[in-house]
This record gives C-alpha cells, sequence and structure tokens, in this order.
C-alpha cells in the first residue's frame, strides 16, 4: 500500500491545529492560523511532506462547523481529499467532554480516519454541497427565516394589546392588512400611554419591515424557481396536494442531490422522521420519538403541508384518520406519518425529473478505493501516542 498522509483539524475560527501521521508511524502535530496566509503556508506544508514521504494521497478530515464549507473547497482546489465530519456522529464520552482539549479533539479525528483508512471503519461523512446549491439556500432560508419573524412580531402586538385589554377588530374580513395595521395606528396607539404607544409603534413598524422583507424575497424566490436546475421539478411537485412554491423549493435545495438516496428509509432518516430505537438484551422492539436528525426548517415545512393535504384532499385525509383510529393521543403520530409519506412520495416525484449537474456534490468516501493495511508487528507492545506538540509551524 503507498504512504497516506491522514489528518485530523480542530478548526476554529483564528487557528488549526493538526494531528497527522503517515500510514502507521506516530502522530505530529502542527498548528496555524485560521487565514489566507496560514492556509497557503499549510498546504505547502502539507505537500512538502507527501513528496518527502513519497504520499500519492493526502487525507484531511474537520468537524462540520458554522465556518462552512470554504476550507474544504480550498484543499479539493489544490488537489487535497478533505472530508467534513458530522459532530453528532463522531465518539463522545462524560470523560472526553471534562478533558477537552484542542489537541484531543484534532487526535480523535485522525484516529477516525485512520481507522477509515486501515481498517475500513465507518466514516461520517457530512455531504457537502455544490456552491451553487449553498447559494440557493440562504435565498431560501432567508424567506423561512423571515416568515418566523413575521410571526413572533404578530404575537408580541397581540399580546401587548391583550395585557392592556384592547380588542383588535379589523375594519377588513383579514387580519394583519394594511388597513388593520393603519386602524391600530388611528385608534389604539393615541389610548395608550406614551411608553406603551412607543413599543407599539415600534413594533409595527417592524412588522412592515418584515412584510416587504417577505414580498423581496417571494419575488426572488419565483425567480429562483424558473432556474432550469429547478424548474422542473419545482412545476411537478407543486400538483402535489398541500405543495406550495415555498415548500417545494425548501425540499429541493435541502435535499440537494436526490441521487445520493438509495431508498425510501435513507430519505425517512436524512428528514428525520424515523423513530429512534432503545432496544437491548431481551427488549428488541422499544421504538421511541422521532430522531429529528436532518434539517429542522424541512421538518416545519412538510408538517405545514401534511396539515394542509389532510385538509383539502379526501385520500389524505383518509389515510389520516385510519392511523389515527380515532383516539386522541395518536394524532402526532398520524401526522408524523403523513409528513413521511409526503416526504417519500415528493423525493419520488422530483426523481423522475432528473437532477441538475450543478446540484450534485462531492461523493462520500469508500473503503474500497484504498488498499489494505500491512499488518502490525504485534511481537512489540504499541504505545499510545503522545498529545504533546512533536512539531511545530508558523
Amino acid at each position: 500500500m503507498s504512504n497516506i498522509i491522514m489528518i485530523g483539524c480542530d478548526l476554529h475560527d483564528r487557528s488549526m491545529l493538526l494531528r497527522y501521521a503517515v500510514g502507521t508511524s506516530e502522530p505530529q502535530q502542527l498548528s496555524y492560523e485560521n487565514d489566507a496566509s496560514g492556509r497557503q503556508r499549510m498546504i505547502l506544508r502539507l505537500k512538502n511532506l507527501a513528496e518527502k514521504n513519497d504520499c500519492k494521497r493526502i487525507i484531511f478530515v474537520y468537524e462540520a462547523s458554522g465556518l462552512g464549507h470554504g476550507l474544504s473547497d480550498q484543499l479539493h482546489d489544490e488537489g487535497i481529499e478533505c472530508y467534513v465530519l458530522s459532530p453528532t456522529h463522531l465518539p463522545k464520552t462524560p470523560k472526553s467532554a471534562r478533558l477537552k482539549t484542542d489537541a484531543k479533539d484534532a487526535q480523535m479525528l485522525l484516529e477516525q480516519v485512520r481507522g477509515f483508512v486501515l481498517a475500513g471503519n465507518d466514516l461520517p461523512v457530512v455531504w457537502t454541497p455544490p456552491k451553487r446549491l449553498r447559494d440557493d439556500r440562504e435565498l431560501v432560508r432567508a424567506r423561512v427565516d423571515v416568515a418566523d419573524e413575521l410571526t413572533r412580531v404578530k404575537l408580541k402586538i397581540t399580546t401587548l394589546c391583550k395585557s392592556r385589554e384592547i380588542t383588535l377588530t379589523s375594519p377588513t374580513k383579514c387580519r394583519w392588512t394594511k388597513a388593520f395595521v393603519a386602524w391600530i395606528r388611528e385608534h389604539v396607539i393615541p389610548t395608550l400611554d406614551f411608553a406603551v404607544g412607543v413599543k407599539l409603534k415600534l413594533l409595527l413598524d417592524r412588522f412592515e419591515m418584515y412584510r416587504k422583507e417577505q414580498a423581496a424575497l417571494d419575488k426572488a424566490l419565483v425567480r429562483l424557481s424558473r432556474e432550469s436546475r429547478y424548474k422542473v421539478s419545482c412545476a411537478e411537485l407543486r400538483k402535489m396536494p398541500g405543495v406550495g412554491l415555498l415548500v417545494a423549493m425548501t425540499f429541493l435545495t435541502e435535499m440537494g442531490d436526490l441521487n445520493r438516496f438509495e431508498n425510501r428509509r435513507q430519505v425517512a432518516a436524512y428528514l428525520g422522521l424515523c423513530p429512534s430505537s432503545n432496544e437491548s438484551g431481551e427488549k428488541n422492539d422499544r421504538k421511541g420519538r422521532i430522531t429529528r436528525q436532518g434539517p429542522a426548517r424541512l421538518r416545519k415545512m412538510l408538517c405545514q403541508a401534511a396539515w394542509v393535504s389532510v385538509i383539502r384532499c379526501e385520500d389524505a385525509a383518509a389515510d389520516y384518520h385510519r392511523i389515527k383510529q380515532n383516539q386522541k393521543h395518536r394524532s402526532k403520530k398520524a401526522l408524523v406519518a403523513m409528513m413521511r409519506k409526503l416526504g417519500i412520495k415528493m423525493w419520488h416525484r422530483a426523481l423522475t425529473c432528473g437532477v441538475s449537474c450543478e446540484l450534485e456534490g462531492r461523493a462520500r468516501p469508500s473503503p474500497k478505493d484504498f488498499a489494505q493495511a500491512p499488518q502490525r508487528d504485534l511481537s512489540t507492545p504499541s504505545h499510545s501516542p503522545s498529545l504533546q506538540p512533536q512539531g511545530c509551524a508558523g
């Protein structure tokens, strides 16, 4: 087997601490600043190490965080294999939580990638979406977030009026229209104390600001849905009962490359709509609540779409009441089942429309890509590597 450099990186806003090893050799440690110059020096050092040790591959891993996939993109552009690992699937113990250091975290990541390369263990890699999809997600997520902010402002206005025993009677059939907001400004605010009136006025200003943002985002969302990578799939999904523009675009952007799911169970697991389990020994049928893994925004959209489909579609209503069995305590179970069924149907229908090459991310690594590691000599005891710095580069 040709030598492979494996690196575990504990990534922070300002620093990067690396634990690396060549094949089965003892780990070494490096540290760099997390900026443009620091990354370039790190890449140059890794390439020099590869040339010095006659290594054809460099495998770099770090935990997913708010720093995004920028480092992964840069390393791939430089010819270095980089994988982002899921923090929720990495091994953690109460002891490791109490004795947490950057060096220990980097060593843990190094052990994960070494176990994958040398022993074929599973590597909890997060699917890396392409930059085009990441940019599309920002727009859709902004539209979902502004709706949440709008709901919070409405609740604050209603709560403030209730605390002052003010009955909000809309001059129109619907609340929260321009006429309704104007009525509050003209008839409610003048009757309040000065301090309370100022607060209510600011809440109304915030409400109108969010409404303008929502209108602008709606126009941008319509434009995005007409792009070639979403046009056919979005139109097909909107034919389903309960699925509107926002639900369809949230589904397509959060799911990304639909071809990465092999079956409906993988789709349900990604959506976090499969039951958790606590089965051990003789207890082999103990299922719990749903795992809630994956994007929470998408689960929220599926919940709203499932309710609409139950109200407006006879077939969906029949399925819901069949699962509920006229028992009140089964309402949530029935709704979760409808969400799961809707999500899987949307996956099947969107998949038949094809997946644009612009939405294809980097493939997951496979243990088959690596040759079998040489057996370690068991005649001499193996000592655990020290976590003290053995090499450092500025």
